[in-house]
């Protein structure tokens, strides 16, 4: 495939060659709740287990890992801590909708949306982890179980390059909804989108995921949308119906950039409330850079 048509649009070989980029990434993780073994580092008092930290006393400490030098030294009882390897399932929301089929620099946002998807899926590979994701369109939702190894991560690649039977017209909430009925408690989420179409209702299905579960937000969007080019006349169309800017009406522009603000705003005010990670994305910026 030409280098052109990787702007807008996702191969396999891509997704493939971003293997060498993520191993200088690491996964967020902060709050691990799976139970099963594996190559996941999460805090953890026990013994047997991988020294971490020590830390005053607290009510409820296991006496057996008190660290007596410690507490001798400062007069102050004083715990071990120890971290615990272990495994969780990354669940990986890529949105493929029309609005995401864009792009005036960089590539197109889904394409953008397809590489951060790719880069996380390697990363979760590295670190021995269950790899599993949803894949949206304007009238498609398919959702791939967590599983092991490469066979999962090319699992999700097919998926995420393949055409999608269309189904029933999905609206935001619907994807939302189904995402928070797939992902077991414990996971790790990402969620890849421009968020277009976020209302109460959606939001309602974020809450509860970020109850059980740790959810970061990537918000791809195209630098256009964040602001207008300098005056003049431009035309747009999606091969459907067209549309003409006129970038020398001030208060038209000053009114389309308040709307992308508040977007923003209203995205990082939810990723607040919820405790969980927001991310912005241009097409145009460098994956690897923005995930480091």
């Amino acid at each position: 495939m030409s280098e052109a048509n990787e702007l807008v649009s996702v191969n396999l070989k891509m997704l493939i060659n971003l293997s060498k980029p993520a191993a200088t990434l690491n996964l967020f993780r902060s709050r691990i709740r799976a139970q099963q073994s594996g190559g996941y580092v999460s805090r953890t008092k026990g013994r047997g287990m991988e020294f971490d930290e020590v830390r005053p006393y607290q009510p409820g400490d296991d006496i057996r890992s008190i660290d007596w030098r410690v507490t001798a030294r400062t007069g102050k009882a004083h715990t071990k801590l120890f971290r615990e390897e272990r495994e969780r399932p990354v669940f990986i929301s890529v949105d493929y909708r029309a609005s995401m089929q864009f792009a005036t620099r960089g590539v197109f946002k889904s394409v953008q949306a397809a590489k951060l998807a790719g880069l996380l899926a390697w990363v979760a590979q590295r670190h021995s982890d269950r790899i599993g994701g949803q894949i949206f369109t304007d009238h498609s939702c398919t959702e791939l179980k967590p599983q092991n190894g490469k066979r999962a991560v090319l699992h999700f690649f097919n998926a995420l390059i393949q055409q999608q039977p269309e189904q029933a017209a999905l609206d935001f909430e619907q994807v939302m909804r189904r995402l928070s009925q797939h992902v077991k408690p414990g996971s790790l989420v990402y969620i890849i989108s421009d968020f277009r179409g976020l209302n109460k209702a959606a939001e309602h299905y974020l809450a509860k995921l970020a109850r059980h579960c740790e959810v970061i937000m990537i918000l791809v969007y195209d630098p256009l949308e964040s602001q207008l080019p300098a005056k003049g006349r431009y035309r747009f169309t999606d091969n459907n119906r067209d549309i003409v800017v006129d970038t020398s009406d001030k208060h038209r522009v000053l009114s389309y950039q308040e709307n992308f603000q508040q977007h923003c705003e209203a995205l990082q005010q939810l990723a607040n409330k919820l405790n969980i990670r927001y991310l912005p994305c241009a097409s145009n910026d460098d994956p690897v850079q923005i995930l480091r």
